[in-house]
């Protein structure tokens, strides 16, 4: 099953249901619960899970269910976790740019031998 969700860019709710096992009730009410989850809407107003979406609900089962969380227990868990990853972006970000402006300064200060004093 999992070549089967790779190869979709989104989902509806009724094959988010099967592929996760939370009915679409209970998947409904999650979004009203987790501001994280957000799927979009179509024009017909049906909900497009991403891949994002999908691993959002398996982790939001795993925390309520299996981990035994509240509600409340589960969103600050979340956004502790979702904190960090945004936090370990900005730091791969910054790392990137550092090691860019390295090359630069390195590129500028050959030009400025060759060009002599």
């Amino acid at each position: 099953m999992a070549a089967e969700t790779a190869e979709k860019l989104y989902y509806r709710i009724g094959e988010v249901e099967s592929i996760t096992g939370v009915p679409a009730y209970v998947l409904r009410y999650w979004e009203s619960e987790f501001k994280l989850l957000r799927p979009k809407k179509n024009s017909a107003g049906q909900r497009l899970y991403r891949h994002r979406d999908l691993d959002l609900v398996k982790r939001i089962k795993t925390l309520l269910y299996d981990e035994r969380l509240t509600l409340e227990g589960a969103k600050k868990r979340l956004i502790g976790e979702s904190r960090r990853s945004e936090q370990l972006e900005l730091g791969m970000k910054e790392t990137a740019y550092a090691e860019a402006l390295r090359r630069i300064r390195d590129r500028l200060g050959v030009l400025r031998a060759r060009l002599g004093p």
